[in-house]
């Protein structure tokens, strides 16, 4: 039982993250699921889908009732995101671990410094 503290510790901590940012949750368990989850590189990036696809519906709910979402702006990206959804889960065992870290690693460095601009 005392092991499980971390745990909640971090997934209340990416769901802050997710509720305050909008988004985010995933890339602050995808480091903690690194660390603590004993998991193969492959696993770690679709058990920290399966963790903060819950969280993100939470947070969408909220966002839902408070009137905070324009659901005809959001349309758009929902469906393309559906489809790059997809297609990513199929090339999921296709790409090389390696690649996956670069990629998520450019990614995050690209939307920090837009994020800043």
């Amino acid at each position: 039982m005392e092991k499980r503290w971390p745990a909640r510790l971090a997934g209340g901590l990416a769901g802050l993250a997710n509720g305050l940012f909008g988004g985010g949750g995933g890339m602050v368990f995808l480091p903690i699921l690194a660390r603590w989850g004993d998991l193969d590189q492959r696993k770690l990036y679709a058990t920290c889908v399966a963790v903060i696809f819950p969280v993100c519906l939470v947070s969408a709910a909220v966002y839902l009732l408070r009137g905070g979402v324009a659901l005809a702006a959001a349309l758009p990206y929902l469906c393309g995101g559906l489809a790059g959804g997809f297609l990513g889960g199929k090339l999921y065992g296709k790409v090389p671990t390696k690649w996956l870290k670069w990629l998520f690693a450019v990614f995050l460095f690209y939307a920090g410094v837009k994020y800043l601009l």
